[in-house]
């Protein structure tokens, strides 16, 4: 798929040595169709790692998707420099009056924190809350996933008694659901995190689906509105090294940190990783957008705060 992005953008040099079909906004004008239109609220402090593995999952579609990516107007980024964020990067006020087919929110390294207590918790609750009359299909992640689980339903996270830290095995509810078309009946996520959701919690609100789960690392995805938001508890959308360089990152600060599991290839941080996540993590965001975004968004897009639940509608042919 020709992903549409901001013209310079860092991700683009990295993609195309990989093979990665992407656009840029000159090209993408000239092709007289209606891209899919997908928001991304960054949270994570590298900003530019985070948007090349999320270009590089939203590729494999046969489908153009123009991506554009917010910022947050109550907080600065840290680790990401000012002009990068000037440039690429709109406030919300600059977005408040689109619509989206879809959202993505990252996770945040504010997890500890009581979800009160992040500074931009008034803003990022806004957010959630716009993006339900402005967004087909939003994927939450990670902390975000909590976040809005928590905002939207009161399911509050519980802190971990270490570090949910490697690459799990998740078996998945319901197959014939659209968002698992083509996938084995299991799969694996890589998690890297502090804290979980209870599925006691989840089981007792009835508008919450546990779609997949890992006997080791728990609750895995989690539905609502029939599609119209998912809540990723793991980081589907990492690349090979992202757990090696945490991983590497908390031990030459001497933090408390495991060898991350099920991830080196013979448990030995000397070996290359073994890669078992990514090509489920490409039939996920491939589903995503071909069945909650595509086939669910009206052409005209102000038509989005109209939507109801997504019915989902099974073929046993496909």
């Amino acid at each position: 798929m020709p992903v549409n992005i901001p013209n310079n953008l860092p991700a683009i040099e990295i993609l195309k040595k990989e093979n990665i079909f992407v656009m840029n906004q000159l090209r993408a004008s000239t092709q007289d169709i209606r891209p899919l239109h997908v928001l991304v609220l960054n949270l994570m402090p590298i900003k530019i790692t985070t948007e090349t593995d999320l270009i590089r999952l939203l590729s494999n579609n046969p489908l153009q998707v123009e991506i554009d990516f917010l910022r947050l107007e109550t907080h600065t980024s840290k680790n990401t420099p000012e002009e990068h964020m000037m440039t690429f990067y709109k406030s919300f006020s600059e977005v408040k009056e689109d619509y989206y087919d879809g959202m993505i929110i990252t996770g945040a390294p504010v997890e500890q924190f009581a979800f009160e207590e992040v500074t931009y918790w008034n803003e990022v609750s806004a957010i959630f809350d716009w993006a339900r009359m402005h967004v087909t299909s939003t994927l939450y992640i990670c902390w975000a996933a909590q976040a809005a689980l928590y905002h939207f339903y009161g399911v509050n996270k519980e802190e971990l008694p270490e570090k949910m830290f490697g690459v799990f095995r998740h078996k998945i509810y319901d197959n014939k659901f659209p968002l698992f078309r083509g996938f084995d009946d299991e799969f694996n996520i890589p998690h890297s995190r502090h804290t979980a959701v209870s599925r006691k919690d989840i089981a007792n609100c009835p508008a919450l689906k546990v779609l997949a789960e890992s006997d080791e690392s728990g609750v895995g995805i989690i539905c609502s509105r029939g599609g119209r938001e998912f809540y990723l508890t793991g980081h589907s959308e990492y690349s090979p090294n992202t757990l090696h360089t945490e991983y590497m990152r908390d031990k030459e600060k001497g933090l408390p940190i495991k060898l991350p599991r099920n991830y080196y290839r013979d448990d030995n941080p000397e070996n290359p990783p073994l890669v078992t996540w990514k090509g489920h993590a490409n039939l996920l965001f491939n589903n995503w957008l071909n069945y909650f975004l595509y086939q669910e968004t009206p052409f005209d897009k102000t038509k989005i705060s109209e939507l109801g639940e997504i019915e989902q509608l099974m073929d046993d042919n496909i």
